[in-house]
């Protein structure tokens, strides 16, 4: 008999992200370690959200509680920013959000001491340490795994949109890699990468977890890097192709943006009958990470090609009457904004760069972004 995988039921259209970012040498701007010190000195009196370790030494993850709205979502990371900030100035420590750090070496990097890395580096040699690289993850609330599969499906459609609105990662081991988002081709490099399988109800996952678990492939949930993936034990579901952004506003804004799309998705009730809506999918994430709000996406409907800053502009407007009822129309006021200036953080990055000719400059300008208190 297969073992169940119970999916533990939430409030739909709930959010929480968690974010992972780069400790800093406040002088030179490479990646530094300071995780441990950073954990040992917050933990010493009550902070809010979470504060925990990463893979490597020289990242932390943050993470908020869940939330309704996109106001007490931003406030929440406000007030988490602020804590660790406070903490690495401390320690003569920066903290800068971004996908990837411009120039930092790999294979300098040391595993921070958990069972769980251990066994990662184990497993995936040198791949572990090149995943030093920094994403936002945000959890969305499912009633159940019948209405969480589904989903999950419907928003392959608009996953080129959060990656391109979120690609912050233009530079990697010193050099332009002439993509707006080169993390997730760090990511793709894992065996279990990429989209989930095609399976639209619980059961369905109960039972292709069960086979690939029987046949010593995965352990656990965690074992899986995809795209978008359930979160059984939260009652959520995943989004994880965005890059870490450079404020926490922004990670805010995107999570908003998520939100009234899950949202419109639900109300239409939109449910994929067919695998064909993957199609392009490798495709249209190509273009996203590549060229960013300039990308062209193939419609596997129509075979039409769509400018992708043409199509997110689209879809604001049809979720505008889902983030009034969510109060999250801010949010989407930003993102439209984004758009129409083209200007992702990527773009940000590239223009610092040409000022300044300093990778080092880039990272230690991002890093005074993320301390900045907003108005």
């Amino acid at each position: 008999m297969s073992e169940t995988l119970e999916f533990t039921k939430s409030d739909a259209l709930t959010m929480g992200v968690e974010l992972e970012l780069q400790i800093v040498d406040r002088r030179t701007g490479d990646l530094t370690r300071g995780a441990s010190d950073l954990i040992h000195l917050i933990e010493r009196k009550p902070y809010p959200g979470d504060i925990k370790p990463e893979i490597t030494e020289s990242m932390i993850e943050i993470s908020t509680k869940v939330h309704t709205q996109f106001g007490p979502l931003r406030d929440e990371l406000r007030a988490i920013r602020d804590t660790l900030v406070q903490a690495a100035d401390r320690l003569d420590l920066a903290i800068a959000g971004g996908g990837a750090h411009p120039f930092q070496r790999w294979h300098e990097r040391q595993i921070f001491d958990r069972p769980r890395f251990r066994h990662v580096a184990g497993l995936y040699g040198y791949l572990a340490k090149q995943f030093t690289v920094f994403g936002q993850h945000v959890h969305i609330g499912c009633a159940s795994g019948d209405a969480a599969m589904p989903l999950l499906h419907s928003l392959a459609r608009y996953v080129p949109h959060f990656i391109a609105l979120a690609a912050c990662s233009p530079y990697y081991q010193g050099v332009d890699t002439a993509f707006d988002c080169s993390r997730l081709n760090t990511v793709f490099a894992f065996p279990l990468s990429g989209r989930a399988p095609f399976v639209t109800d619980w059961a369905g996952f109960e039972a292709y977890f069960a086979k690939m678990k029987r046949l010593g492939v995965v352990e656990s949930m965690k074992d899986f890097y995809w795209d978008i993936r359930p979160k059984p034990e939260y009652g959520t579901i995943e989004i994880r192709v965005f890059d870490t952004p450079l404020t926490v506003d922004r990670a805010a804004e995107l999570a908003g943006y998520l939100q009234a799309v899950c949202a419109m998705l639900v109300d239409t009730g939109a449910r994929p009958e067919s695998e064909d809506i993957y199609l392009a999918y490798s495709y249209n994430r190509f273009q996203a990470c590549r060229f960013g709000l300039e990308a062209q996406l193939i419609d596997v409907v129509s075979g039409a090609s769509i400018p992708l800053h043409r199509d997110v502009l689209d879809t604001v407007e049809r979720c505008r009457p889902y983030a009034e009822r969510l109060k999250s129309s801010e949010a989407l006021d930003a993102i439209e904004a984004l758009v129409r200036a083209h200007g992702n953080q990527a773009r940000w990055q590239r223009e610092t760069y040409q000022q300044s000719r300093s990778l080092a400059e880039v990272v230690l300008r991002s890093a005074s972004l993320w301390s900045r208190r907003s108005a």
